[in-house]
């Protein structure tokens, strides 16, 4: 049978015998991504030998500081350029999630924060009208965005290649998303660990993964950028402001 949806239909022992398929192969899926797990804790470190310094609310902090005591830092690399007014969207549907893991990574020894290059002041306006309360720092002024490939000049654009992603590709912005992780030993030694672009960032975006779980999924096969849905979470209703930060495609 067929649904007005154009869905098939089924008895329920049929459609148990068709999940109970899938789960095996969701099964396989997860144990392919604890091994992957497995190498990327497995990965060389490279030693973090420049001395970042931040502005936050504190004041000048370093990277060592980012830490708040303890030995493992998640950088949310927040596409909020000088003069820009507000951030990107899809990196704010990122840090929508983020308060409520904070709690729960402190537990496991790991602090949760944003980088951004836009100045404090423009940070902080943004973050009190989304109303977040994780840590968001300035990178303005010093070289780590550059550093870690999420901030390109205007004429590295204009070029068409940018090192992102661990390509050179086009990149249609001067600021790129990414997430990046870092371990501070005893010594007080900082590591870079991992870092991750792209799709990739998708990790932080729990709400996908329920999407995923839905009959229309993310629905965004139709749409001239997969993100262009996403909106500010106060500017559903108004439905005004679309995701243009990023290509349409980026190389994964």
């Amino acid at each position: 049978m067929k649904t007005t949806t154009n869905h098939s239909t089924v008895t329920p022992s049929e459609w148990l015998a068709a999940r109970k398929e899938l789960l095996a192969e969701e099964k396989r899926l997860t144990r392919q991504m604890d091994a992957v797990s497995a190498k990327r804790r497995a990965l060389p470190w490279v030693k973090i030998d420049k001395d970042y310094q931040f502005e936050s609310r504190k004041g000048r902090v370093s990277l060592a500081e980012l830490f708040a005591g303890r030995s493992q830092l998640v950088i949310q690399h927040f596409m909020l350029g000088p003069g820009w007014g507000e951030g990107c969207p899809s990196c704010s549907y990122m840090a929508d999630h983020t308060d409520g893991m904070l709690p729960h990574l402190a537990a496991r020894d790991v602090t949760m924060a944003a980088v951004s290059r836009a100045p404090l002041s423009e940070i902080e306006a943004f973050k009190k009208r989304m109303g977040w309360g994780f840590e968001w720092v300035s990178s303005n002024g010093s070289d780590f965005n550059h550093d870690f490939h999420v901030s390109f000049t205007e004429k590295e654009v204009e070029s068409g290649k940018v090192d992102y992603n661990y390509t050179r590709q086009p990149f249609g912005s001067t600021e790129a998303p990414g997430i990046s992780v870092f371990h501070k030993a005893a010594d007080g030694l900082i590591y870079r660990t991992y870092s991750v672009y792209g799709r990739g960032v998708e990790l932080m975006m729990g709400t996908y993964r329920i999407l995923d779980l839905t009959p229309k999924g993310r629905d965004e096969d139709n749409l001239e950028r997969s993100m262009e849905w996403v909106r500010y979470h106060d500017s559903y209703e108004i439905g005004s402001t679309k995701c243009g930060c990023q290509p349409k495609e980026t190389k994964a």
